[in-house]
Order: structure tokens, then sequence, then C-alpha cells
């Protein structure tokens, strides 16, 4: 008959991650690393801005329409906000953030 550690692993035998007491840390996943940290977030900052000052700086002239409105540039915000948030659902369907937990 063998005992069993705290762990519930029978005695001699270690799991992955484990020291030789039998206790250690797991290996967790969350499912992506945060957005803050991925550079597709700050690609998606930097492109509303670049709409934004675009939309501010080209204006009407002597005989020229404003061809690109406000409205047109919140259009194009919309679009690359959908864009963002399809970028990040594909990240988290197919990819996993490892950490340990030292409990």
């Amino acid at each position: 008959m063998t005992t069993a550690n705290p762990a519930g692993t029978p005695a001699g035998r270690r799991t992955a991650g484990t020291d030789v007491s039998g206790h250690g840390t797991r290996r967790l996943s969350t499912e992506t690393k945060s957005a803050l940290k991925t550079t597709e977030f700050f690609a998606y900052i930097a492109c509303v801005i670049a709409v934004l000052i675009a939309s501010m700086l080209v204006g009407t002239e002597e005989g020229h329409l404003d061809y690109f409105r406000a409205d047109r540039a919140w259009l194009y915000i919309v679009i690359l906000t959908v864009g963002y948030m399809i970028s990040r659902g594909l990240a988290k369907a197919g990819s996993r953030d490892h950490y340990d937990d030292d409990s």
C-alpha cells in the first residue's frame, strides 16, 4: 500500500512542477495576454489618432469641398474598432498565456 502526500499523488511519485517534498507550483493559463501588452492595441490606437488628425487637417479650401468630414472619420474609427475586436477574438481563440501559481 502506498501513502499519498497532501497533493494527492502516491508517495515517491512527482507530478510536473512539484519539488522533492511534493509541494510546488501549478502551471495555469489565461486565455491570452492582456490587451494592453499586445502590439495590435497600440496599432489600433495609432490608427484612430491618425484618422482623427487627418479629419481635422483635411478641410475646405477655395474651390474644394471638405471630402473628409467628421461623419466619415467616425465611420472609419468604427470599422477600425470592429477589426480590432475581431483580431482580439481570433487571438483568444487560439492561444494561451501560461503562468505559475505558487500556492
